[in-house]
């Protein structure tokens, strides 16, 4: 990655002025700040030593907020500009599958469980979310956009929208999802005393899809490539199995 700090440091005031004035008249400003603040954000994060509490996308996406406030730019300004980074979730999916290639061997001796894992995962999670957002007395809408929290966001809007959740909303908790299990689930694997690599990755992979599996790939390249499985895969069960549950609610 660019490193956009850098890069400031080495010009001179004069120039400064000059990319501020460009940047300003171009969607490239957002490009920039979505740059600056990630990696501001991972440099938080190696200073405290790797603490999953400093996580670099949450960190990232306070600093983002922030910036749109205080210079009152609608996020349909900001995603103009941004949306770059965005088109390029596509093909890093797909890259997940280099290292699950590596990982052949034991994914044709572990196939079953895997699946089988991923299948109550995906179940358990939709269904305690749905069964706790009623018993706390949450609106029907809540109820169903949070059926699919676990699931990848671009995923996990569409079945909320199928299912007659709201999206948006949807894509809030899924974002949230994310963050607490990168930050907690490993600590929470460690602590049920859970050391198989491929058990933690398809356990982070389902409960807390992509933000998880960034963390998982930070831990070790197996733990990264059965997250990106379970990733992928918890998403087209999800699209089958929860709106089989919201009939059965």
């Amino acid at each position: 990655m660019i490193d956009v700090f850098a890069l400031l440091s080495q010009l001179q005031p004069a120039e400064l002025d000059e990319v501020w004035v460009y940047l300003s008249r171009s969607p490239l400003l957002h490009l920039t700040a979505t740059l600056a603040a990630y990696q501001l954000a991972y440099r938080i994060y190696r200073a405290t030593n790797n603490n999953p509490l400093a996580n670099p996308v949450a960190i990232a996406i306070v600093v983002l907020i922030a910036f749109l406030k205080l210079t009152g730019t609608p996020y349909e300004t900001y995603f103009e500009g941004a949306k770059f980074v965005h088109f390029l979730l596509g093909p890093a999916t797909v890259a997940l599958a280099i290292p699950l290639y590596h990982q052949l061997p034991k994914l044709r001796s572990q196939w079953l469980p895997t699946l089988v894992a991923i299948v109550v995962g995906v179940m358990t999670a939709g269904g305690s979310a749905m069964v706790l957002a009623q018993f706390l007395g949450a609106s029907p809408e809540t109820v169903l956009s949070l059926a699919p929290k676990s699931t990848t966001a671009p995923v996990a809007m569409a079945i909320s929208e199928s299912i007659g959740g709201l999206a948006s909303l949807t894509a809030v908790l899924v974002i949230l999802t994310g963050i607490l299990g990168a930050v907690f689930g490993t600590r929470l694997l460690d602590w049920l005393g859970i050391e198989d690599e491929t058990v933690r990755g398809v356990a982070m992979g389902v409960t807390s899809h992509g933000i998880g599996t960034a963390r998982a790939f930070q831990i070790s390249g197996e733990m990264g490539a059965f997250s990106g499985l379970a990733m992928a895969l918890s998403a087209g069960a999800a699209s089958v199995l929860v709106p089989w549950l919201v009939q059965l609610s």
